[in-house]
């Protein structure tokens, strides 16, 4: 299977193309690809193009477009994840996981127990990485459209916002359990809190505003392995996991 790469700009078939450094740095360092190799190419837009490598040089390398392939690979589930901003490689992995189980849209959100401080410098650099790690993601797992990042946001906010469909909070003591709740034919969000979990006051303030709390089982699992559980229900309920292949 050739190696997939996300490029931002437009692509057309026919198009003759630098390399972003980036993605010169992936195929041609990393991968070690050499002129004539065959690429994987998408824009974020729907569908990719097979691609090659037409010259490689030191520093810079040309890419040949080829035939566009209009595949389909997104979830009919249209999920936004809501999450707790967590420490470090905690975030990277949940961000990863989800874009790998189909989520449309991430909303990193500040809470009473995220133990991470940034400031507008470094919150503008982790937007950047964060970013990446969805695009890596997508590249590796054969998605054609990268999740929408939205701004890093204190979660009252986020409460205090219009979102289309209903809203799961993930509620260790909730009464519901996720797998035995209906899901309806809906854009939904669900919430996930970072380390430690949502205080009392943020699940209060989660149902006054409308969110349906659901619990996962009778073990409290931590927020990325809850994320990889959960977002695993709901593509299974309502989306694709377990679909035949087309």
């Amino acid at each position: 299977m050739a190696p997939r790469v996300y490029l931002q700009a437009p692509l057309a078939s026919g198009q003759s193309l630098t390399l972003p450094e980036a993605a010169f740095r992936h195929l041609v360092q990393v991968l070690r690809l050499r002129s004539g190799e065959a690429v994987t190419v998408f824009d974020g837009r729907g569908g990719e193009y097979d691609a090659t490598l037409a010259a490689v040089e030191r520093r810079s390398a040309t890419l040949q477009m080829g035939d566009f392939h209009d595949v389909e690979r997104e979830s009919p589930l249209q999920l936004t994840l809501v999450q707790g901003l967590s420490k470090g490689d905690r975030m990277d992995y949940t961000l990863q996981k989800a874009a790998e189980l189909g989520v449309s849209a991430v909303v990193p959100v500040i809470t009473e127990r995220c133990n991470v401080s940034l400031d507008r410098e470094r919150e503008a650099r982790k937007f950047e990485h964060w970013r990446g790690v969805l695009i890596s993601a997508c590249e590796q797992s054969g998605r054609t459209r990268v999740p929408t990042l939205h701004p890093l946001q204190r979660y009252v906010d986020w409460l205090d916002s219009q979102t289309a469909g209903p809203r799961y909070l993930l509620d260790p003591m909730a009464a519901r359990s996720l797998a035995r709740t209906p899901v309806p034919d809906a854009p939904l969000s669900l919430v996930i809190g970072p380390e430690g979990g949502l205080s009392a006051a943020e699940i209060h303030a989660g149902t006054r505003a409308g969110c349906i709390g659901v619990r996962l089982g009778p073990r409290v699992l931590r927020t990325e392995t809850a994320g990889v559980a959960a977002l695993s229900i709901l593509q299974a309920l309502k989306g694709d996991l377990g679909d035949e292949p087309g």
